[in-house]
């Protein structure tokens, strides 16, 4: 699975199991991926950005550093797909994980094709927010462009870049943080419910119990300046969704 550099996408395994890391680095390798592996928390924040994999699997217990205090540690700067994987099927610790900034989640035993799915569908929407999609002539490029920036006060959110400024100041955010904040501004003044949101990010019905979309509100909110208590950017609509505000003072 070659990108269009022609360079293998690079997956990250942090996992202190030996034979499940192996099984993982023969498996994908297999699939035609770059694989590297890291066996202890106290080595992957360093390693990770110094290499940034476009994947990171992430055991939750590591000795020494454990997965949810390293995927904290990763989030200010590191922004690709980081998937958890834990041996405990609990929902505390799935959202223990998505608040610590992980995009997706596994419990052991790891199963082959859930774990290829993911991988592929989160290169799939990196890839598909830094790559054009068709020839453009400099009239459509220049319109294209436009809706691919959108402005709201001191706030910038430029998908063709995936960057988003506040104040003239860079905010970082994970992929899966600015595909929530860029389907809430697409439709800002209007209410977008979660299960739209859960079916448009994750590629499931919502079910009523997810709670990875209001995870990542909460931290877009925080980076964004939204207070928490009274939010005036995100707000919150209470048995429907949220919505993103036209105007915010």
């Amino acid at each position: 699975m070659i990108n269009d550099t022609g360079v293998l996408p690079h997956i990250m395994i942090v996992e202190d199991d030996v034979d499940l890391a192996e099984w993982m680095l023969d498996y994908l390798k297999a699939k035609d991926y770059q694989v590297s592996l890291c066996h202890s928390g106290d080595d992957a924040v360093g390693l990770i950005l110094a290499t940034n994999p476009d994947v990171v699997i992430l055991d939750g217990m590591l000795p020494g550093l454990d997965g949810m205090d390293v995927c904290k540690a990763l989030r200010p700067t590191f922004t690709n797909a980081i998937i958890m994987v834990t041996a405990r099927d609990e929902e505390i610790d799935e959202v223990l994980g998505l608040e610590m900034g992980a995009d997706d989640y596994l419990t052991k035993p790891v199963r082959a094709r859930a774990l290829l799915t993911r991988i592929r569908k989160h290169l799939a929407r990196q890839a598909n927010a830094l790559t054009p999609t068709t020839a453009m002539t400099d009239n459509n490029a220049a319109k294209i462009r436009q809706n691919e920036q959108l402005r709201f006060d001191s706030l910038v959110i430029d998908r063709e870049a995936m960057l988003v400024s506040l104040d003239g100041q860079k905010i970082k955010l994970s992929s899966n943080e600015f595909d929530v904040l860029w389907l809430l501004a697409q439709q800002a003044g209007e209410v977008v419910t979660r299960e739209e949101l859960v079916n448009q990010l994750r590629g499931f019905d919502y079910d009523g119990f997810d709670r990875s979309i209001d995870l990542r509100v909460s931290r877009l909110r925080k980076k964004l300046k939204d207070d928490p208590a009274d939010p005036f950017r995100i707000k919150t609509v209470w048995g429907k969704g949220y919505l993103f505000a036209k105007d915010t003072w």
